[in-house]
C-alpha cells in the first residue's frame, strides 16, 4: 500500500515537507540522488539546502525575492531550488539551452537579485548577467571569476541550521517560464502546495511511487515534466533519483538505465522513437529493473 495523500495545513513551507521531513522521519542516511560517482543522501540534501538558504539570506535576499537558476541537473540544482524556497524566496529555473538575449529577458522580467549558474553555461549567460538591471550577485557552480561567488565556498561558510519561513500554502514557491512559442516566455507561478497536490494526484495514485523506487527522467529539471518526475516525485516519498547533466541521446539513456537500474523511466516521444530504432539495444542493455 502506498503512502496516503497529504493533508496540507494553511501554514506550509514546501522545503520543510520535501526536505526536512525525511530527516525528522529517520531517512537522513538514505540515498536521495545519484550523479556519476556521487551518491547524495537526504541528510546531505537537508544540510545543503540549509546552507544555501542561509547564504542567500546573507546576500540580503528576502521573502518573495526571485533567484534565477541557470543550472545543469545535479545536487546543486536541488540544493539551490529548495534552498531558495525554505527562507521564502522564489527560485526561477530556466532552460539551459537558451541564448544570451533569452537569459537577459528572464533576468529582467523576474527581477532576480541573485543568479546561480553552472560554469559551462557562462559562455552564453555571461553577457546577460553583466547587463541585467536588477541582478546584484552571481554564484557559479564550478570555477568562478573574481567578481563572482563560488558555490561551494559561498555555501560552506553559511550555517547548516535554518528554520523554514512562515509561509502559507498559497504563497508563491517558484516560477517556471513557458517555452515562448507564442511570443515572449511567460512566468508561470507555482504555489507552496502545488508540488504536493501534483505528487499525490499523479505520482502516488497513478504511478504508485514508493520509497523503494528509483527514478530517471530524460527531461531536465528546468522542465516542469523533469522537475516533478526526477525531483519532487521521488522526494515526496523518500525514493531515489538519477541525475544526468549530459545530452539524453538514445545511447546515453540506455547506458544510464543499465548502470543505475531505475524502476521508473520518464522520456518523450522523440526519444522513445530513437531508442526503438536501436535494433541491438535489447541484446546490449539490461532493462529488467524498470517497472514503468
Amino acid at each position: 500500500m502506498g503512502e496516503p495523500p497529504a493533508s496540507i495545513p494553511d501554514r506550509f513551507n514546501a522545503a520543510a515537507f520535501f526536505v526536512d521531513r525525511h530527516v525528522v522521519e529517520g531517512r537522513a542516511a538514505r540515498p536521495a540522488f545519484y550523479q556519476e560517482a556521487r551518491v547524495v543522501t537526504y541528510g546531505e540534501i537537508f544540510e545543503s539546502v540549509n546552507r544555501v538558504g542561509n547564504a542567500l539570506l546573507d546576500l540580503g535576499v528576502q521573502m518573495g525575492d526571485r533567484v534565477l537558476l541557470i543550472l545543469l541537473d545535479g545536487p546543486e540544482f536541488v540544493a539551490s531550488f529548495f534552498g531558495a524556497i525554505k527562507p521564502g524566496a522564489v527560485p526561477v529555473p530556466v532552460n539551459t539551452l537558451m541564448r544570451a538575449a533569452d537569459y537577459r529577458f528572464f533576468l529582467d522580467d523576474s527581477r532576480a537579485q541573485v543568479a546561480i549558474v553552472s560554469e559551462p553555461l557562462l559562455v552564453e549567460a555571461g553577457p546577460a548577467l553583466a547587463q541585467a538591471r536588477h541582478l546584484k550577485h552571481v554564484v557559479v557552480v564550478g570555477d568562478a571569476k573574481r567578481h563572482h561567488l563560488q558555490f561551494e565556498s559561498w555555501a560552506s561558510k553559511a550555517s547548516r541550521s535554518l528554520e523554514p519561513a512562515d509561509t502559507s500554502k498559497d504563497d508563491v514557491a517558484f516560477w517556471l517560464y513557458s517555452s515562448g512559442s507564442t511570443g515572449f516566455p511567460k512566468g508561470a507561478v507555482h504555489l507552496h502546495h502545488d508540488m504536493v497536490v501534483c505528487s499525490d494526484a499523479y505520482a502516488l495514485q497513478v504511478l504508485g511511487i514508493t520509497e523503494r523506487d528509483r527514478t530517471f527522467s530524460a527531461a531536465k529539471l528546468f522542465f516542469a515534466y523533469g522537475l516533478g518526475n526526477n525531483m519532487y516525485f521521488p522526494m515526496r516519498v523518500g525514493a531515489e533519483a538519477v541525475l544526468y547533466s549530459g545530452r539524453p541521446t538514445a545511447e546515453a539513456v540506455f547506458q544510464v538505465l543499465e548502470r543505475y537500474r531505475p524502476t521508473l523511466f520518464f522520456g518523450v516521444a522523440t526519444l522513445y522513437a530513437s531508442m526503438l530504432q536501436m535494433q541491438d539495444a535489447e541484446d546490449r542493455f539490461d532493462l529488467s529493473s524498470l517497472r514503468l
